[in-house]
C-alpha cells in the first residue's frame, strides 16, 4: 500500500505516528545485545576509574566485586569495541646503578630465604629516574615484598645517599619493623654508604644485595618502576618541573597504587586491602 499512497496518509488513516511506523521497521535488538550495551557502560566506567590503566583481567575483578559477573573474553571484546585497552609494559629503563665504588658488599640472601608470609619480613629498594623539562628527578622507593605496598619513597634532583636515606627513614617511621627484616637492594653506592648501613644496623635490618649487573635479582622493583612510568605516563608526557613530577608520583602511589590498584599476584586485591585482610584473619 505504501507504494500507492504516502506513508503519512496511511499513518493518519491507521491512527499511528509516522515516527512510530519507522521505529517499527528497525530491527529489534536481542537481549544479548542490550546486555552488552549495559555491560560496556560499566566496563568503561571501571576503566576510567582505573585512570585508563586496567585491562580485561582487572576490570573483571572490579566488576565481580560490584556483583557483576562476566568472562575476561567478553570483557576484552567489549573493551576493544569501545576503542579502549589496558596499558602494557614495554621498554626497560637504562641502568642507573654505580657499583664501581670498591666498598664491601653482601651476598644475595633474598635468593635463599623463603617467600614472605606477612608484612615487614622482606623489603626491596631501588632508585630510578624521571625526565622533566628542568632536568632529571630521581626517585627512591621501598616495597614490602609480601604485599607489594610502597612503604617509603623520596625524590631528589641528585643521586646522593640522602635520597635513599629519606625513603628508608619514611619506611622505618611508618612501619616500625621488628629486627630481622631482610633489606634487599642492588650494589649501588648509596646502599653501601656508611650512613645508610648504620641506619639499617640501628634498626636491626639484615642486608641483602643483588649480584653484580643482574637486574633480575630485584625483578619486583624493576617491574614496579615500569608499571609506575607507564601508568602515570611520565615516560611519555614530560612534566615541566620537578615539583610537578613529584606531585604525579605522590598522587599515583598514595591515592592509586597502594590503596586501589589491583595486583594479580595478590588475588587482584590492592596492597592496602591485602594487608587489611591479613590483619583481620590474624586477629
Amino acid at each position: 500500500m505504501k507504494g500507492e499512497h504516502p506513508v503519512r496518509l496511511l499513518c493518519e488513516a491507521l491512527g499511528v505516528s509516522v515516527s512510530g511506523y519507522y521505529a517499527a521497521q528497525q530491527p529489534r535488538h536481542s537481549a544479548r545485545h542490550l546486555e552488552d550495551e549495559l555491560l560496556a557502560a560499566k566496563i568503561v566506567a571501571v576503566h576510567q576509574r582505573s585512570r585508563r590503566n586496567y585491562g580485561a583481567p582487572r576490570i573483571v575483578e572490579e566488576l565481580r566485586e560490584q556483583g557483576v559477573h562476566t568472562s575476561r573474553r567478553r570483557c576484552a571484546r567489549l573493551l576493544r569495541a569501545q576503542g579502549l585497552s589496558g596499558r602494557k609494559n614495554h621498554a626497560r629503563r637504562p641502568r642507573t646503578t654505580d657499583s664501581r665504588h670498591g666498598r664491601p658488599v653482601v651476598e644475595n640472601r633474598l635468593a635463599q630465604c623463603p617467600a614472605p608470609t606477612a608484612p615487614n619480613q622482606v623489603w626491596l629498594t631501588d632508585i630510578t629516574y624521571l625526565r622533566t623539562a628542568e632536568g632529571w628527578l630521581f626517585l627512591a622507593a621501598i616495597l614490602d615484598a609480601w604485599s607489594r605496598r610502597v612503604v617509603g619513597w623520596a625524590c631528589a634532583p641528585t643521586l646522593h645517599t640522602s635520597l635513599a636515606l629519606a625513603a628508608l627513614s619514611r619506611a622505618l617511621r611508618g612501619r616500625r619493623p621488628a629486627p630481622g627484616l631482610l633489606h634487599h637492594s642492588d650494589r649501588g653506592c648509596q646502599y653501601v654508604d656508611a650512613n645508610y648501613v648504620q641506619t639499617l644496623c640501628a634498626a636491626g635490618l639484615e642486608r641483602s644485595m643483588s649480584r653484580a649487573g643482574n637486574c633480575y635479582d630485584n625483578a619486583t622493583m624493576e617491574s614496579f618502576w615500569s608499571t609506575l612510568k607507564i601508568e602515570t605516563q611520565l615516560a611519555q608526557r614530560i612534566p615541566p618541573t620537578r615539583p610537578q613530577a613529584e606531585l604525579a608520583v605522590f598522587d599515583y602511589i598514595e591515592t592509586f597504587y597502594n590503596p586501589v590498584r589491583r595486583h594479580s599476584s595478590l588475588g587482584y586485591l590492592s596492597p592496602v586491602v591485602f594487608e587489611k585482610q591479613h590483619t583481620i584473619k590474624a586477629a
